[in-house]
């Protein structure tokens, strides 16, 4: 005679197990996950530092002088936003010494309560000998 015929499946203990290693799985990929998001995201800053240092430049070789946002062709007068919208930046322009020379300071900051603002870097600058440099640590790959 045959035994009677049993279901098969899965016992509860075996799917708890399932659910155990999958939260672990998550529990670990979750973090580099939005560790390459704000990198991803910081692009979009360094992407508005550059373009303004371009325009920057380019102004300077034709008027021997660097100027504002306005006077360089963003429409706002103040403050320049990126094309994702994750960050604003402002342009300092500054005398050096007393033969008129002028420097430029572009500062990008992450928006408040966008998705990066919570980012290590927490500020991105250029200026107009080149140098770039963040505000705050670079435990998130490099900032530039």
């Amino acid at each position: 005679m045959h035994a009677p015929d049993r279901r098969r499946g899965f016992t509860l203990v075996e799917l708890m197990i399932v659910l155990v290693v999958m939260a672990i799985l998550a529990a670990i990929a979750f973090p580099a996950y939005t560790k390459y998001g704000f990198r991803a995201r910081r692009a979009d800053g360094q992407k508005l530092l550059m373009a303004i240092a371009n325009a920057e430049e380019r102004y300077y070789a034709l008027h021997n002088v660097y100027a504002d946002l306005a006077t360089i062709g963003y429409a706002a007068t103040t403050t320049a936003t990126s094309e994702s919208g994750y960050y604003t930046a402002i342009v300092t322009v500054s005398a050096v010494n007393s033969l008129d020379a002028q420097a430029y300071n572009a500062t990008a900051t992450p928006v408040p309560g966008a998705a990066q603002a919570r980012d290590v870097c927490t500020t991105l600058s250029v200026t107009d000998t080149g140098v770039k440099s963040p505000t705050g640590p670079t435990s998130n790959g490099t900032c530039w």
